[in-house]
C-alpha cells in the first residue's frame, strides 16, 4: 500500500492517464481508504513486480518519524518506463523505500535530520501527490522522484549531468519558475513550492523554508505578485468531481478548491452525466460505490444497457472510489488532497434543477457544433464576433450545453433586446475570471494593475447604473448572473458596494499621472540604476500613504549623488582631461547591475607621480569594489567608504518602502476580500453583459430575429395545451450561412406535432434537422435564432439524433449505438420535448428495421413531444401506424432539363424519390456501376417518375430600424475641444442635409445627433450594419474624420494603435453610404478652416472640380 502511495506522489490524476488497476491486488475499500487506480500516461507503460504491502495507507499529513516507516521493499529496478533517454538513467538511481525516492547510499542522498534532504521530506509527506520544487539560493530544486519529473516533462537537465554516484537532481533558475510550472500544469502535474525565507543569516545556519503556495491545473502560483507589474493567465477552474447515483438519476458534484464552492446537480440522465465530463476539465474524478452493481467492482455497470455509456466514458481514466455521503465524503477528498483545514467551509451554489430544460446530450452538442468535431459547423463561432475570446465565450458554451429556467431565458432575452436598442454608448464590459479575483485577494498578491481592473469593473456598473437605458440592462441582468454564480446580490447593494470598491481603490492606488512618482534622476548616476531599484515600487500606492518611506527614499538619492559627485567625478574629469594615443588612462561612473551599485570603473588611471593635481586625494580614497560575500568584483571596479554607506542607506530606504508598498497592497486585498462575494458577481455581470452585447452584434449583421419564447403550463383543458405546444419558425436559415451575404435557402416550420419526414439524398433533411435544434436552443437559451421569425416553446429537453458509427473500443455495432442512443431519447422525452431523429433503422436489415422504426414513431406521438423523424425506409407508410398526430412532410425536388434537382425546401407529403443514382453519379462512382444499378432496380421494382414540386415561400421583409443615439459626458482636457468639435459637425452636416432634402424637394428633414464614446466604452449593436461619420480625438488635440459601415470594427482598430488605447470619438447615424462619403469629404474641408487641426489629407483638387463633384453628388442623392 506505501509502495502506491510512495508511486503516486508522482503521477497525479488526470484524465488522459489509463487505469492499471487490474495489474495489481485490490485491498478491501473502506470509507477513509480508497483504492488510487494509477495513472498511465500516453506513451508510457507502467509494470509492477509482487510486493508487499503494508495495511493501510497513513495520513498524507501524518509527521513521518523515520524514512524506514515508508516500505520494507528495495530493489525495485524498473516500476516505470520513461520516454526521455536522460529521465531512464534517472530512474536507475531511485530507491523505493521513501516517498523522495532517494538512495542514501549515494552522494547527497542522506535523510538525517538537519539536513536539506530531511527537510524537503517533511515537506512532501505534506502533499505526496504533488511534485515539489525547493527553493535553493537562486534555483529551485526536486530530487529523486520529482527531479525526473521535471526532466521528462519541463524539458529541463539533470544537476551534475548523469553521474551514477549522486541522487537524481534537477532544478531550474528562479526566473524561469513560471516556464516551468506551466509546463508541468499543462502535463497534468500539481506542484508544491518552497520558498526560502529572504534575509541575512548566521554563519552555517540553514535559511528557513516554508510552503509558499501550489499551482494546479487550473489554479496557477501567484506569490509574489504583489510586487510585480506582471499578470498570470488564470485558466478555467479545474473542479474535483464526483459523480453517484440515487433515486432520481444520476448525479454529478463539483467542488472548486479556488472558489471554496461545491454544486451538485441530481436528477440527471447519463447521456447527460457524460456530455459534462467530455466537456469539463476536471483535476480529479470520484466513483461512488453506488455506481457499481457488486461489492467486487467486476461488473462492466450494464454493457449494453443502463451505465454502459458512462463506462465507455470512465473506462480507461484514472479515477477513485468513495463511498458514505456522496457530498460529506467528496469535501473530505477535497480538503484531503489540497491540504485544507477542516474548519474550512465550501459554499454551496446549486441551482435548482425545476422547471430548468435537461442539459444537451453529446450527441447533440456534438452535432452542432457546440463541442468541436471535424466536419461539422460550429454553432458557437456564428454566435460571437471572430474577435471574442476567453471569458465571454466560455459564458455561451455552459449557457447551451446547460440551458436555463424560463425565467433566466426570459431576462437574457430582455437584455438582449435592450442591448439590441439602446442609444447610448455602452461600456468595453473588463472580464476578470472570478477564480483570479478570488485566489489573488485571499492569498493577497493582487498587484496594482489588478486592482485597476478591479476598479474597471466597480466604475462600469456605476457607469450603467446612472444612465437610464444601461440601468435597465443592469437590472435585468441579475437574474443571469445569481443563476452563474450561486449568488444573490441586490441591485442596491450590490451598486453601494461598488462605489464603496471604487472610491477605497482611488484613494490607495495611484494613477498614472499623479505627482511625485517620478522616478530619482541625477546628472551623474546612470538612470538605469535607479529605474531597475524605483520602478518595481513607485507608481503603485498613493505617495501621501507613504510619504515618510518616499522622501527617505528622495533624501538617500540625493545623499548618494552628492557622494559619487564629490568622490569619483573629480576622477572622471582627470582622466578626460589626459589626451593620449591608444593605451590612455580610462574612467567613468558606472552601473554594475548584478551588484545593484554605481561604482567607478577604470584602468590605468593612477598617477605615475603624486603632484597634488587635481583628483588625486580622490584617488587615494578608492578601493577594490566588493560583492555581497565580500569578494573582489574585478580588477577595473573600485568604489569609496562614503560612496557604499551612500548606497547601503539608498538600499535600505528602497527596501523600506517597498516593503510599506507592498503593506499597503496587501492591506487593501483584506480590506476587498470582505466584498468578494460583491466582486465575483459584479465580474460575472459584465461578463454576461460583453456575451450578450457582442451576440446582439452578431445576431443583427447575420440578420437574425428575437424568438417568442413561449412558456409550457400545466393546465388540464388539451385544447389549451395544445395551442401552447406548438413551434413556429419562418424564414429559417442554416446556423451556418450567413443570410447577409444571400446565400442561405429560407425555409418555414409550423410544428405541433411529430414530423415523419422523407426527401432525396443531398436535399437538406439533415440540415434541415440542425437548423431547427440550433434555434430551438438558442430560443430557450434567450438567444437570437436564425430566422426571420420565431415562436418557440421553452422545452424541457432538446434531443438530436444524427448519423451513429461503431465503437470498436466498446465492441458496438453502429446500429447497437443508435439503439442506445434512441432508449435514452425515448425514455427521457416527454410533451415538452424536441426529438429530432435523422435517418432512423439505417444500420440493420430493411424489414426488421422498418418495423422497429415504426414502432419508435408510435411511441414518440404517444408521448406527444414534438420533432422530426427523417427515413429512406418507404415501407414505414405501408405498417398499420397508430398515431393520431404524425404529419408527413417532404424535402421538395423539381425538374431542370429532365433531371430532378432538390429544392431544399420543406413541403407537405411524401417523397419517396431517393436520387442515389445521381448523387452516387456525381461522387465520381463509375458509370458503367451505377447503369448497372439502375438496370437491377428496375427489374424489381415499379418507378415512381412523380416528382414533387415546391410551393415557393413570399419572402418576410426584415425593416431595420435606424436607432437615434444619445449623448453621453466626459471629463479633462479634450472637453473643450469636443464640444466645440461637436458644435462645428452639427452646423456643417445639418445645412448639408437640409441641402439635399431641399434638392430632392421633400419637405422631412433629419435632426443631426451627435454620440460621443468614451474611454473604455463601445459604439451600441445598432450602429451594426448603418452608415456613420465619426470624428476621433487625439491626445495632441489633433483629430481624424472618417466614415463607416461598421463602427464598431473601426474604433477598435484605431485603439490597436500605440497610444490610442484611451481614444474618445463622436459619430453621426446618416442615412446612406452616399451621403456618409458626402459629408466625410465636407467636414475635411470644412473643419481646418474653422481653425481645428485634422490628421486627415484633403483633397488636391481644383474648386472648380470640388463644385463639379458637389453638384453631380447632391443629383444622384437619394431621396429620403
Amino acid at each position: 500500500m506505501m509502495h502506491r502511495l510512495m508511486v503516486n506522489s508522482i503521477m497525479l490524476h488526470s484524465p488522459r492517464w489509463l487505469s492499471t488497476s487490474f495489474l495489481r491486488r485490490r485491498p478491501a475499500i473502506s470509507r477513509r481508504s480508497c483504492t488510487s487506480a494509477l495513472p498511465l500516461m500516453v506513451e508510457r507503460k507502467y509494470y509492477f513486480k509482487a510486493h508487499k504491502c503494508m495495511k493501510g495507507i497513513p495520513k498524507a499529513s501524518r509527521r513521518l518519524k523515520s524514512h524506514k516507516d515508508f516500505c520494507e521493499e528495495t530493489g525495485h529496478s524498473h516500476i516505470l518506463w520513461w520516454k526521455e533517454p536522460s529521465t531512464v538513467q534517472l530512474t536507475k538511481r531511485l530507491d523505493y523505500s521513501n516517498i523522495l525516492g532517494l538512495d542514501v547510499s549515494l552522494k547527497n542522498g542522506s535523510l538525517k535530520e538537519g539536513t536539506l534532504n530531511m527537510e524537503i521530506l517533511q515537506f512532501k509527506s505534506r502533499f505526496p501527490r504533488e511534485v515539489l520544487l525547493c527553493r535553493v539560493g537562486d534555483f529551485y530544486e526536486a530530487i529523486g522522484f520529482d527531479a525526473c519529473v521535471l526532466v521528462e516533462h519541463a524539458g529541463l537537465n539533470p544537476f551534475g549531468g548523469l553521474r551514477s554516484d549522486s541522487i537524481p537532481r534537477a532544478g531550474c533558475p528562479v526566473v524561469n519558475l513560471r516556464q516551468t510550472l506551466d509546463d508541468l500544469t499543462r502535463s497534468g502535474f500539481s506542484v508544491c513550492i518552497v520558498e526560502e525565507l529572504q534575509g541575512p543569516t548566521q554563519a552555517r545556519s540553514r535559511k528557513g523554508r516554508f510552503i509558499s503556495g501550489h499551482a494546479y491545473p487550473g489554479s496557477p502560483y501567484v506569490f509574489g505578485l504583489a510586487g510585480g507589474d506582471h499578470d498570470v493567465d488564470f485558466p478555467e477552474p479545474m473542479p474535483v468531481v464526483g459523480i453517484s447515483r440515487s433515486a432520481k438519476g444520476y448525479c454529478m458534484i463539483s467542488v472548486l478548491e479556488t472558489m471554496k464552492t461545491f454544486s451538485a446537480e441530481d436528477g440527471l440522465t447519463e447521456e447527460a452525466i457524460v456530455t459534462k465530463l467530455r466537456t469539463c476539465r476536471y483535476h480529479h474524478l470520484f466513483l461512488h460505490m453506488s455506481l457499481r452493481h457488486n461489492a467486487s467492482g467486476t461488473s462492466r455497470w450494464g454493457e449494453f444497457g443502463e451505465g454502459g455509456l458512462l463506462w465507455g466514458e470512465c473506462n480507461g481514466k484514472s479515477f477513485e472510489w468513495f463511498d458514505s455521503n456522496p457530498v460529506e465524503e467528496l469535501l473530505c477528498k477535497v480538503r484531503d488532497i489540497y491540504g485544507i483545514d477542516d474548519g474550512a467551509t465550501f459554499r454551496n451554489v446549486t441551482i435548482s434543477s425545476e422547471r430548468r430544460p435537461q442539459p444537451l446530450y453529446l450527441g447533440t452538442a456534438t452535432q452542432i457544433g457546440i463541442i468541436a468535431t471535424e466536419g461539422i459547423p460550429s454553432l458557437l463561432k456564428v454566435l460571437l464576433p471572430s474577435n471574442y475570446v476567453g471569458l465571454p465565450v466560455l459564458y455561451i458554451r455552459d449557457l447551451l450545453l446547460n440551458p436555463p429556467a424560463y425565467e433566466i431565458a426570459s431576462a437574457i432575452q430582455e437584455a438582449c433586446k435592450l442591448m439590441s436598442s439602446v442609444t447610448c454608448s455602452i461600456p468595453d464590459f473588463t472580464c476578470i475570471s472570478g477564480a483570479k479575483l478570488v485566489k489573488l485577494l485571499e492569498s493577497k498578491e493582487a498587484n496594482h494593475i489588478e486592482f485597476c481592473r478591479i476598479k474597471n469593473v466597480v466604475d462600469e456598473i456605476l457607469h450603467m447604473s446612472r444612465n437610464s437605458e444601461l440601468s435597465k440592462i443592469l437590472r435585468v441582468l441579475l437574474e443571469p448572473t445569481w443563476a452563474a454564480t450561486g449568488l444573490r446580490v441586490e441591485y442596491e447593494i450590490m451598486v453601494h458596494e461598488c462605489g464603496w470598491v471604487s472610491r477605497r481603490i482611488d484613494e490607495i492606488i495611484s494613477h498614472s499621472d499623479e505627482k511625485g512618482q517620478e522616478i530619482s534622476s541625477f546628472e551623474f548616476i546612470p538612470q538605469d540604476f535607479f529605474q531597475d531599484m524605483e520602478s518595481s515600487w513607485k507608481g503603485r500606492v498613493k505617495r501621501i500613504h507613504a510619504m515618510e518611506a518616499f522622501e527617505e527614499v528622495d533624501k538617500a538619492a540625493e545623499a548618494l549623488s552628492i557622494a559619487i559627485k564629490e568622490d569619483f567625478l573629480p576622477i572622471v574629469l582627470r582622466v578626460k582631461s589626459v589626451m593620449s594615443s591608444l593605451g590612455g588612462p580610462k574612467g567613468e561612473i558606472c552601473y554594475a547591475r548584478d551588484h545593484e551599485a554605481v561604482w567607478f570603473k577604470g584602468k590605468r588611471f593612477m598617477p605615475a607621480v603624486w603632484a597634488n593635481t587635481p583628483g588625486e586625494e580622490e584617488i587615494k580614497q578608492l578601493k577594490p569594489a566588493t560583492d555581497s560575500k565580500g569578494k573582489k568584483v574585478g580588477e577595473e571596479w573600485y568604489t569609496t567608504n562614503k560612496v557604499e554607506n551612500a548606497l547601503s542607506r539608498y538600499h535600505e530606504a528602497c527596501e523600506k518602502a517597498r516593503n510599506k508598498v507592498l503593506e499597503l497592497l496587501r492591506g487593501l486585498s483584506a480590506e476587498l476580500q470582505n466584498k468578494i462575494n460583491v466582486l465575483v458577481f459584479s465580474s460575472m455581470l459584465l461578463v454576461i453583459a460583453k456575451a450578450l452585447a457582442g451576440h446582439v452584434s452578431e445576431g443583427r449583421r447575420r440578420e437574425w430575429a428575437f424568438p417568442c419564447l413561449v412558456d409550457f403550463i400545466k393546465i388540464e383543458d388539451k385544447k389549451t395545451i395544445e395551442s401552447i405546444n406548438r413551434m413556429e419558425l419562418r424564414g429559417l436559415s442554416p446556423y451556418w450561412f450567413d443570410v447577409s451575404q444571400g446565400n442561405a435557402i429560407k425555409n418555414t416550420v409550423e410544428m405541433q406535432s411529430l414530423f415523419l419526414l422523407t426527401g432525396p439524398n443531398g436535399g437538406g433533411k439533415s440540415s434541415l434537422l440542425r437548423s431547427i435544434c440550433a434555434a430551438a436552443l438558442l430560443g430557450i437559451c434567450g438567444l437570437m435564432v436564425p430566422a426571420d421569425v420565431a415562436v418557440i416553446p421553452h422545452f424541457d429537453s432538446i434531443m438530436l439524433h444524427m448519423k451513429a458509427y461503431d465503437s470498436p473500443a466498446d465492441g458496438k455495432s453502429s446500429f447497437q449505438i443508435e439503439m442506445s442512443e434512441i432508449r435514452s431519447i425515448v425514455m427521457a422525452a416527454s410533451s415538452r420535448s424536441l426529438v429530432l431523429v435523422d435517418e432512423i433503422c439505417r444500420g440493420t436489415e430493411t424489414a426488421k428495421g422498418t418495423c422497429i422504426a415504426g414502432s419508435i414513431i408510435e411511441n414518440l406521438d404517444h408521448i406527444g413531444c414534438l420533432g422530426i423523424v427523417s427515413t429512406h425506409l418507404h415501407g414505414i407508410f405501408d405498417l398499420p401506424l397508430v398515431t393520431k398526430n404524425v404529419v408527413y412532410k417532404a424535402m421538395g425536388s423539381e425538374i431542370l432539363d429532365g433531371v430532378v434537382r432538390p429544392t431544399w425546401k420543406l413541403i407537405d407529403g411524401i417523397c419517396k424519390e431517393s436520387l442515389a443514382f445521381e448523387t452516387a453519379q456525381r461522387e465520381g462512382l463509375p458509370e458503367i456501376i451505377v447503369n448497372r444499378a439502375r438496370e437491377l432496380y428496375i427489374s424489381v421494382n415499379a418507378i415512381d417518375n412523380t416528382a414533387v414540386h415546391v410551393n415557393r415561400l413570399d419572402p418576410m421583409f426584415h425593416i431595420k430600424d435606424l436607432s437615434e443615439v444619445g449623448d453621453s459626458s466626459m471629463t479633462g482636457t479634450l472637453q473643450v475641444l469636443q464640444d466645440e468639435v461637436e458644435n462645428a459637425v452639427k452646423v456643417i452636416c445639418q445645412e448639408r442635409l437640409t441641402e439635399i432634402y431641399k434638392n430632392n424637394n421633400t419637405s422631412d428633414s433629419l435632426e443631426v445627433k451627435c454620440i460621443v464614446i468614451g474611454r473604455r466604452e463601445l459604439p451600441p449593436p445598432s450602429t451594426v450594419g448603418a452608415s456613420c461619420i465619426y470624428v476621433l480625438f487625439r491626445a495632441d488635440n489633433k483629430i481624424y474624420v472618417g466614415q463607416t459601415d461598421d463602427l464598431a470594427g473601426r474604433v477598435r482598430a484605431h485603439r490597436s494603435k500605440e497610444g490610442m488605447q484611451n481614444a474618445t470619438f463622436i459619430y453621426i447615424v446618416v442615412p446612406g453610404k452616399s451621403i456618409a462619403s458626402q459629408l466625410e469629404t465636407l467636414l475635411i474641408h470644412q473643419l481646418p478652416r474653422q481653425g481645428f487641426k485634422l490628421i486627415n489629407k484633403a483633397d488636391d483638387a481644383s474648386p472648380s472640380l470640388i463644385l463639379v463633384l458637389r453638384e453631380t453628388l447632391l443629383a444622384n442623392a437619394p431621396i429620403l
